[in-house]
């Protein structure tokens, strides 16, 4: 017994030595696992989007051998929609902050993809006592998360008093100015506006009817973000019949599909005629809908979202190559233009997380340098954020949907 006794003595001698030389067992035993997630709605309209901004990022990972730097690094999934609702959720975006939280492995969150979810879970994140905790979007544009929008905006979402909240799409003070610019440009001069009364819908729709005032469109709706719809509403054959009344050359949807858009475009074409008779517009809410895109009332239908298209992304280099793999990957393309932005936030996430030393708090530390070059992004876009949180670009794109499918019409780069 005393022999075994000093045989296991000496091997723990020499596995003592073994790890002060950094021999490959030791180095092995010291690789630290970081968790980044993604928080975005899995249910109803969103979830075909959702999944595929989820295979980006589980794809991203891949090729980097789920590496970020010396970080070996787990992907996990939060759902911040209910099958009730069909939608995000406030409670569920409420308890979701919570489990960011607790999660200690969890170094930042990608998402959300709606800007009310991120009112909810920003402010949680940024009072962490490790952190605060960082979330990258690829999809918010209210502005209110980042600027003085509406009364408290910003402040009241960062009680730290530091910004841990970062977005790779820029914001819908940028885009309601590009649509109503561009509604002027297709000889519209006088528009109805709708919203979906969220915060996304009021904002955007908002951002429209200040630009088209100024620019002298004639806005026929009360309001300064123009008249909300009621999602819960069976139709809306009653809302387009007033509409009618005002005879609007266009219809503006400040709004996100999710919120029964279906029928509200349906009804708009039943009372008011197809988009060529009264044109009929919508924010990138309505964008990454394949079960838009399938109405036969969506044709002719203009959109605009807060990037590049995807068609609008450079031909080489990574941008065109991550397509080329994607699909080899999944067997077809991405959803829409924010799945692969997707890819961009969680870009930002590991480049920070490389070079930090593995606590939320330095994470949070090198996201304010994070400058990838345009050659290494996905969108094919430097990805780099002002002071603020916010792209420093501000690209807005224009879509018409033809033959059920989101094709470019032309880049707005707006200053």
């Amino acid at each position: 017994m005393k022999k075994n006794h000093k045989a296991i003595a000496a091997l723990g001698v020499v596995t003592l030595a073994m790890s002060i030389m950094g021999s490959p067992i030791a180095q092995s035993a010291s690789v630290v696992t970081l968790t980044v997630s993604s928080d975005l709605p899995l249910q109803g309209g969103s979830a075909d989007q959702s999944e595929s901004t989820n295979n980006v990022i589980k794809l991203l990972l891949k090729q980097m051998g789920n590496k970020a730097g010396k970080y070996k690094i787990k992907f996990k999934i939060y759902d911040d929609s209910t099958a009730a609702k069909g939608s995000w959720d406030d409670a569920q975006c409420a308890s979701n902050a919570q489990a960011h939280v607790a999660n200690r492995t969890e170094m930042a969150v990608m998402g959300t993809y709606n800007s009310g979810c991120a009112k909810i879970i920003v402010p949680v994140l940024n009072q962490d006592p490790k952190g605060p905790m960082v979330m990258v979007s690829n999809a918010n544009t209210n502005p209110g998360l980042t600027k003085a929008w509406n009364p408290g905006e910003p402040t009241k979402y960062y009680p730290t008093g530091f910004r841990n909240y970062f977005r790779v799409v820029t914001t819908d003070d940028f885009q309601g100015s590009a649509a109503a610019q561009f509604a002027k440009s297709q000889g519209v001069k006088s528009v109805y506006v709708l919203n979906d009364t969220q915060t996304y819908g009021q904002g955007v729709a908002q951002a429209f009817t200040t630009e088209a005032n100024k620019i002298g469109l004639k806005v026929l709706s009360d309001g300064t973000a123009g008249e909300g719809w009621d999602a819960k509403q069976p139709n809306y054959e009653a809302l387009f019949t007033k509409i009618k009344a005002t005879n609007p050359d266009m219809v503006y949807i400040g709004g996100i599909f999710d919120l029964n858009g279906g029928q509200l475009v349906k009804d708009k074409v039943k009372v008011l005629g197809d988009n060529k008779t009264v044109k009929l517009m919508a924010p990138d809410g309505f964008t990454g809908y394949p079960d838009f895109l399938a109405l036969p009332e969506a044709d002719g239908a203009y959109l605009s979202f807060t990037g590049l298209s995807i068609d609008l992304f450079p031909k080489n280099g990574k941008a065109a190559q991550f397509q080329k793999d994607y699909f080899k990957e999944y067997g077809k393309a991405p959803t829409s233009s924010f799945s692969v932005y997707g890819g961009a936030a969680m870009q930002a996430i590991l480049d920070a997380i490389s070079r930090s030393n593995g606590t939320r708090k330095d994470v949070f530390q090198k996201m304010k340098s994070v400058n990838i070059p345009a050659a290494k992004s996905v969108v094919g876009t430097a990805i780099k954020f002002d002071d603020a949180g916010d792209t420093v670009y501000h690209d807005i794109t224009i879509l018409v949907v033809k033959n059920n499918t989101e094709t470019t019409l032309k880049k707005i780069s707006v200053k």
